[in-house]
């Protein structure tokens, strides 16, 4: 596994408590001019709140702070030409049962989610292997996602993102990535707020992911990629292209923030 450097733990979840899951990231975006394509990166909040019942409500509570990076062109070039950035990402707070978030806006009733690796439900990672070998077989097995979702560490990474990993099968999920060509343990890395974390470095093809970790309790704690070879939209390698900082809590109510117990729903 990830021993000594990363022991993998989870915080006890009641029948009627919650899971919230805080993301605090930078995304890349593109706008069109009349000069050609702008490109930055948008900070955001996304929260969410995922009860221990999935047919129970869920809430999810996205944020644009209003800070943007301009990674090509400047903001006074997006501001002429018309950038408004509340037209970038649906803002806003959704609630819905089985965190069908957007079901009302097709007219239709909230359903159970099929489990996949980007989607997993608890039914999804209860089948899932957790020998390490047999684990990493699955990862490479062919799906329907497109190419690069499809790939072992996009897989894994899509997963963790959930927050939903139990610790027996993220210490799984870890070592079959070290087993994979082309990944690392860097035990000095850092998230964007600065906190150590260990990463695993996925350092191969166009992008360089860095897939970070909490080393107190083997939680997902963010990921950040980066360009390994200049792109034909103007950025040059190594400019970070997502970069997020993660932290998961347990609290009792929907809307509840860790220690305050607020709802804001």
């Amino acid at each position: 596994m990830l021993e000594p450097a990363v022991r993998t733990a989870d915080s006890p979840l009641g029948a009627d408590q919650y899971r919230y899951i805080a993301t605090r990231g930078w995304w890349m975006g593109s706008f069109d001019t009349p000069r050609g394509l702008l490109l930055h990166l948008t900070e955001q909040w996304i929260r969410q709140w995922v009860p221990a019942r999935s047919e129970r409500d869920w809430l999810l509570d996205r944020e644009v702070t209003g800070r943007v990076q301009w990674l090509t062109g400047s903001a006074h070039e997006a501001r002429d030409a018309g950038f408004d950035l509340t037209d970038t990402v649906p803002t806003g707070r959704f609630r819905a049962a089985h965190g069908d978030f957007y079901a009302g806006l097709d007219g239709v009733a909230p359903r159970p989610r099929i489990g996949s690796w980007h989607t997993p439900t608890a039914e999804f990672l209860a089948r899932l292997p957790r020998e390490v070998p047999a684990l990493r077989m699955r990862l490479q097995t062919r799906g329907p996602e497109g190419r690069v979702a499809a790939q072992p560490f996009a897989r894994a990474v899509g997963a963790l993102r959930s927050g939903l990993v139990p610790a027996d099968l993220r210490a799984a999920l870890y070592a079959a990535l070290l087993e994979l060509p082309a990944v690392t343990v860097d035990e000095n890395a850092c998230d964007l707020d600065g906190t150590p974390r260990v990463a695993l470095v996925h350092d191969d093809g166009p992008t360089r992911t860095e897939l970070l970790v909490d080393p107190v309790d083997g939680a997902f704690a963010g990921e950040r990629d980066s360009l390994r070879v200049d792109s034909r939209l103007g950025l040059t390698a190594g400019t970070v292209v997502l970069s997020t900082a993660v932290a998961s809590h347990v609290v009792d109510t929907l809307g509840g923030l860790p220690g305050s117990e607020t709802s804001g729903t």
